[in-house]
């Protein structure tokens, strides 16, 4: 389909928040459908140049309005409350295993907080989470304004059972911040995020991102993965959310639906 460009006044308020909207700075790009429809799934992608302060869209309805568990991309949010508190010293601290078997055979053993992180081990950051409590947990959470900020009864899957709830705005908005060291927390809180966030890295081009995945409350799978690409020193933020069946394999199929669509927006190949 045709990419329509749309006026960011008419569009919505929330893109505010990330001081970058400015008229006509709004492309939907329904090209990028047939990522989607081919892997049969539904979801959301967006990507904002920061430097010309242009957001690409594929469904703006599900980016800006629809909120969804934030499952392991949380750990951004963990790891920077937990740093910030002192209940992580760095990157290196370990936890030790409790000696329970769990069906990533990655997790079964002490980790320290970068392998937890690109391992997305749940009970690293469950334990990191107890450690920082409810009340103080909620404190930043609100401090943040963090999606919905609610924890509900359990401090230790909230962001897992689908009490607290974020939008793929919000969570672009998140990293956007991140990168320029604008959240809430010490200026070496952030640099160690943003450290571990480091997927890729070559001649061509940096990848930082988390993934996510988890089940919503009518028993579909969802994934995220949210970060930001980076060319000749310059970034660009994205955020990509994918819901399927509950059976669907929706951990593979996010990072080749990234690719897909980053290498058609010329990104991953030494162009830019």
């Amino acid at each position: 389909m045709k990419l329509r460009t749309v006026s960011c006044f008419i569009l919505f308020i929330s893109f505010l928040i990330l001081h970058s909207c400015s008229p006509n700075n709004v492309t939907i790009d329904n090209s990028l459908q047939k990522y989607f429809d081919s892997n049969h799934v539904t979801g959301t992608f967006a990507l904002f140049d920061n430097g010309s302060g242009q957001f690409t869209v594929y469904n703006l309805p599900r980016y800006k309005d629809s909120a969804f568990l934030p499952a392991s991309t949380f750990k951004i949010v963990n790891s920077l409350i937990g740093l910030q508190i002192g209940k992580i010293t760095n990157e290196k601290m370990i936890i030790k295993w409790d000696g329970v078997k769990r069906w990533n055979e990655a997790w079964n053993k002490d980790l320290t907080m970068e392998e937890a992180f690109k391992l997305s081990a749940v009970p690293y950051y469950q334990e990191v989470a107890r450690r920082i409590g409810k009340d103080t947990m909620q404190f930043w959470l609100d401090s943040l304004h963090y999606g919905n900020k609610k924890i509900g009864g359990a401090i230790d899957s909230f962001w897992l059972n689908n009490s607290l709830k974020v939008t793929a705005d919000e969570q672009l908005g998140l990293v956007k911040r991140l990168y320029f060291d604008q959240l809430p927390f010490d200026k070496r809180t952030q640099s160690i995020v943003k450290k571990i966030m480091l997927q890729e890295n070559n001649a061509n081009y940096s990848l930082s991102y988390k993934t996510g995945f988890g089940y919503k409350e009518d028993g579909k799978s969802l994934a995220w993965i949210v970060g930001w690409v980076e060319e000749n020193k310059h970034p660009y933020f994205f955020a990509l959310n994918i819901e399927g069946a509950h059976d669907a394999d929706l951990v593979n199929m996010r990072m080749t639906i990234l690719k897909g669509i980053l290498k058609q927006l010329d990104f991953l190949q030494g162009k830019r």
